[in-house]
């Protein structure tokens, strides 16, 4: 009779298989379940091996590899089943310390609205794929109720919009997976949905021009001004003080940027502090609004870091200041982020011109700048990206309509360059 040999740490049990292996300092025997076979031999000594190397570089889970075992509750990895709400809870805790305050609250609003649909208390285990398509599909196409006092109803959400929301939930479902509270992540499988992509819509001269005589006081104006001649967040509009203004140089130093929570933070992206160049125009616009806000007081804020636990308290004159047009006591020194769309709707409504979002704004001074022929190098470092790869993914399609412009302006800047023709030369 042929000995059979079993792969190492595989062994029969009754007739069927079962692996051993070392974990945590014991040696643990795990049924596999399946009868002693050639095959299942050779597939045991597989499972085995993959069970070793996990242990080995620290990403073995137990409940993962051996949900129903009997050694859980021996190493404290015993099943614990978890809502989802729970689960995301326990995300949102541990993701606390890696991103801003207003990252974080944002997920928390996502995500809430994404509970909503799948239902909180649903267990994270008995999470299907086909139930995060079902909230995807509401989430695009169903009715929902919004505002502050929820007494405003809608239909749809943007692609945009719940594109994020899944990709919170391919997070969410990775780290259960990863820490065993999912056996699988059930949204790897799902791709984005496909979307257009938004076209720049920049205001015309004569807009802008109508726009801001519409701009109900002066400081309104100027800070609309600015934030088209600069391409500035409107954080970072809202966080400007008149200690990072160079007038005599023609520049600002951006160094903060203040949050829809009212957290003054560093700038948005890694690019971080950059000095932006001021055209005549913008410098003319802070000239005018150093009449009304430049001997003002300064008010000492804090400016959270980018490391965690970590500010540092700054003394700053801001240069838009609300208290001048206030009518009452209660304003602070400087304008939230909330209150800028409200002055911007105001304006274009008066102007009677077509309606565009505030961001519009900082896309108008894009589409000007590269109308005129800047480099779009030269634009990403004065909008605070990276590089240029933005600018031509944003305004690619913008800047290709714009072609006969572009002509216009190659045959006005080199015309001084080419040669004269001398026809005095024999043919």
């Amino acid at each position: 009779m042929t000995k059979v040999i079993y792969p190492k740490g595989v062994e029969n049990h009754g007739g069927f298989l079962r692996i051993h292996f070392q974990y945590q300092g014991v040696r643990i025997r795990e049924a596999l379940g399946i009868p002693d076979t050639a095959k299942n031999r050779k597939i045991s000594g597989e499972i085995r091996a993959n069970v070793v190397y996990e242990i080995k570089t620290g990403s073995f889970v137990y409940q993962r590899t051996f949900p129903t075992s009997v050694h859980l509750s021996k190493f404290g990895d015993a099943r614990e089943e978890l809502s989802v709400k729970q689960m995301a809870e326990r995300w949102l805790t541990v993701k606390e310390t890696e991103i801003s305050r207003n990252t974080l609250a944002s997920y928390r609003t996502r995500l809430t609205t994404c509970l909503g649909i799948l239902g909180e208390s649903k267990l994270i285990r008995g999470v299907k794929t086909e139930d995060i398509q079902k909230m995807r599909l509401m989430l695009l196409k169903g009715d929902y109720v919004y505002g502050r006092n929820r007494n405003m109803t809608g239909s749809g959400r943007s692609v945009a919009y719940v594109n994020t929301c899944m990709s919170d939930f391919y997070s969410l479902f990775k780290f259960a997976h990863e820490n065993g509270y999912a056996d699988r992540n059930v949204v790897s499988s799902l791709s984005p949905l496909k979307k257009d992509k938004p076209k720049p819509d920049p205001l015309t001269r004569e807009e802008f021009h109508r726009f801001s005589e519409a701009c109900k006081s002066r400081q309104i104006r100027n800070l609309w001004s600015l934030a088209v001649y600069t391409g500035l967040r409107h954080g970072e509009l809202c966080a400007l003080a008149w200690e990072d203004v160079d007038l005599q140089a023609g520049s600002i130093t951006v160094r903060r940027n203040l949050t829809v929570l009212g957290d003054f933070t560093p700038p948005k992206t890694d690019a971080g502090e950059r000095k932006v160049y001021l055209i005549r125009a913008a410098v003319d616009i802070l000239r005018d609004q150093m009449e009304l806000t430049r001997m003002h007081p300064a008010k000492e804020v804090t400016v959270l870091s980018r490391e965690y636990g970590k500010s540092e308290n700054e003394e700053l004159t801001f240069i838009f200041n609300p208290k001048i047009n206030a009518i009452n006591s209660k304003s602070d020194s400087y304008y939230t982020v909330a209150s800028l769309p409200q002055t911007w709707r105001a304006a274009i409504k008066k102007a009677g011109i077509k309606y565009r979002k505030p961001y519009q704004s900082r896309h108008t001074y894009a589409c000007w700048s590269l109308s005129a022929g800047a480099n779009p190098n030269f634009i990403a470092s004065q909008m605070g990206h990276a590089n240029a790869q933005m600018v031509y993914q944003v305004y690619g399609s913008w800047m290709s309509e714009n072609d006969e412009a572009q002509m216009n302006l190659l045959n006005e800047k080199l015309n001084d360059f080419v040669p004269s023709l001398s026809h005095s030369k024999a043919v």
